[in-house]
């Protein structure tokens, strides 16, 4: 158990149309062996019955228009509503793999004085494809892992990295440093990760906790992702000499194509090349938007909502 008995849990999740498994997450969640003090949901003016279903489940609703939404700021809105010492942040489609995800991630946060947030595991969904399958097992291992400064040279921006799928903050801390970045179109929980780590403080990846999330991304998502990853990335030039996406994506594809060919199953190269191809493309061309015109760049995105705020930002 956590050292502390007395932390209060805010779980804030971002909704849009989060459809009929939303009522699944949510009694998952008020069932936890450490219970949330709130649920906040926020959401972006769904059109199905999202906000309904949390108010039914006893969540605290935020209701927000759909051009307000950005990964950041609607996070941030969220934060200073809350009420608990400790802010877990969660996506609409992932859901807690057993009672005790709020427990592990809270024994991971407070394991030390300097970890400023913990993560957890994603398990694919039954669903998945093989190589979805594959990503999430090398994203998230079975074992866990404290990350620092120290780790820089070996990890490069993998040291940075963290997942607002599920993840836990020391609320002090995230306001301390300044909370999310926005608006952001991507990598919200990355760069605040990265202010952590080069002011001294740790992250934790906790194994235990583990939340099943998976997509099976066509080729041209997997291009919108990456091209958003590019335009983050670039918009925060601090920590572009830290990444090593071309890397660490290499590594995992050719780990791919390995257990592929050595399991015949030949059907899945065709998409595992046009998946690295699509993911290239558009990183490099998201690290190069400012040359783009900027309706070509909305096309690009796969938040394409966001790109007016991005533009008011920037005037």
């Amino acid at each position: 158990m956590p050292t502390n008995p007395n932390h209060r849990v805010s779980v804030i999740i971002p909704t849009y149309n989060a459809g009929p498994e939303f009522e699944v997450l949510l009694r998952r969640l008020q069932s936890q062996s450490w219970p949330p003090e709130e649920i906040i949901v926020i959401d972006s003016a769904s059109t199905d019955r999202t906000a309904e279903t949390a108010l039914q489940e006893g969540a605290r609703v935020i209701r927000i228009a759909k051009a307000e939404f950005d990964h950041g700021g609607t996070r941030n809105y969220a934060a200073q509503q809350a009420m608990g010492d400790t802010l877990v942040f969660m996506t609409q489609d992932a859901c807690p793999a057993d009672a005790y995800l709020l427990e592990r991630l809270l024994d991971a946060l407070y394991a030390d004085e300097d970890t400023a947030c913990a993560y957890g595991r994603q398990l694919a969904r039954e669903d998945a494809d093989v190589l979805e399958k594959m990503s999430r097992e090398s994203n998230y291992p079975p074992v866990s892992m404290r990350k620092s400064e120290a780790d820089l040279p070996e990890l490069g921006i993998k040291t940075f990295f963290c997942s607002n799928v599920c993840a836990a903050y020391r609320k002090a801390i995230f306001f301390e440093r300044g909370q999310f970045d926005a608006p952001v179109l991507f990598n919200e929980d990355l760069f605040f990760a990265a202010r952590c780590i080069l002011n001294g403080y740790t992250v934790n990846y906790a194994a235990e906790a583990r939340v099943i999330h998976s997509h099976n991304y066509s080729v041209v998502q997997q291009f919108r992702r990456y091209f958003d990853n590019g335009v983050s990335m670039r918009d925060n030039e601090w920590v572009y000499p830290y990444s090593a996406v071309g890397k660490a994506g290499s590594r995992l594809v050719w780990h791919q194509l390995r257990y592929l060919v050595r399991n015949r199953h030949w059907l899945w190269v065709p998409k595992l090349a046009a998946d690295a191809g699509a993911k290239f493309l558009g990183f490099q061309l998201g690290k190069r938007y400012r040359k783009l015109p900027e309706r070509l760049c909305v096309r690009f995105s796969m938040h394409r909502g966001i790109w007016a705020k991005l533009s008011s930002e920037r005037r």
